[in-house]
């Protein structure tokens, strides 16, 4: 018989009080999309999906959804082939110049994102990238590419180089050697890095406030348009869909990222 272990009880009660007080603004949000009146008050009065329908129906909303998906799906496909080449150049070279070069790839990530916003905004003025297709592409890009570069390099942590080097000795090109032997191997990390990159991209707000223009603007900056504007609960409904739709990529980004190791 198990001996009680208050240590234990209490470590996990503070867990779970923690992950309650985390995702306590969520959890008020999704009833309020459900409101009755055009108010974000809670508790919300009433039941209607009429938000829900206003989101979907309504031009401007459903067009910053598609851009948005539109702009993450090529951002993931980008900073993925980016950040996978770069994981696997830092693996080999290792050292303190591969040290030095992922500090510089994942900068991104520890930059105040108003400091990015307001360099890449300089930039793209010159340039004539605001409010272009590519200039919300390589900027989300930027962002998205420490993301690739973690979870591609956790997979080349524990990447036994041993395969590689048995399959050139048995006469496979280096072309050949990658393609059958570690692109498989470190295809989860790719999936869950590909994953982050997109939600990376779908959720930028700071950034894409400072690139939008009327005639292309994301989902992001949509809503914050909308709450200094009417604040009616399609926010609340919008965040509600993004809440989850994000939840279920970073689930599976997760369970991409975990399966290698626990093979």
């Amino acid at each position: 018989m198990k001996r009680f272990n208050p240590g234990k009880l209490i470590l996990g009660l503070t867990c779970l009080l923690i992950a309650i007080w985390l995702v306590a603004p969520t959890l008020v949000v999704i009833p309020m999309s459900f409101a009755e009146k055009k108010s974000l008050a809670f508790p919300p009065t009433g039941f209607s999906l009429q938000w829900y329908q206003n989101f979907f129906t309504n031009p401007q909303w459903f067009d910053s959804l598609i851009v948005s998906a539109k702009v993450a799906s090529m951002v993931a496909v980008v900073a993925t082939v980016i950040g996978t080449m770069a994981a696997i150049g830092i693996e080999r070279l290792k050292g303190r110049t591969g040290g030095l070069i992922r500090a510089v790839l994942i900068t991104p990530m520890i930059v105040p994102g108003v400091v990015l916003a307001v360099g890449i905004y300089a930039v793209y003025l010159d340039a004539q990238l605001v409010g272009t297709w590519t200039g919300y592409v390589f900027a989300h890009t930027l962002l998205a590419i420490p993301f690739v570069v973690i979870a591609v390099g956790a997979n080349l942590a524990v990447f036994d180089t041993r395969l590689e080097t048995a399959a050139a000795s048995l006469g496979a090109s280096r072309l050949a050697t990658f393609f059958s032997v570690t692109l498989p191997l470190i295809l989860p990390g790719i999936l869950s890095g590909a994953l982050f990159a997109f939600v990376t991209s779908f959720d930028e707000v700071i950034v894409s406030l400072f690139i939008t223009s009327p005639q292309l603007k994301t989902l992001p900056v949509q809503i914050f348009s909308s709450m200094t504007r009417d604040a009616d609960p399609t926010v609340a409904a919008v965040g509600s869909l993004i809440f989850m739709a994000t939840s279920v990529i970073i689930g599976l980004g997760l369970i991409f990222g975990t399966r290698r190791r626990g093979a």
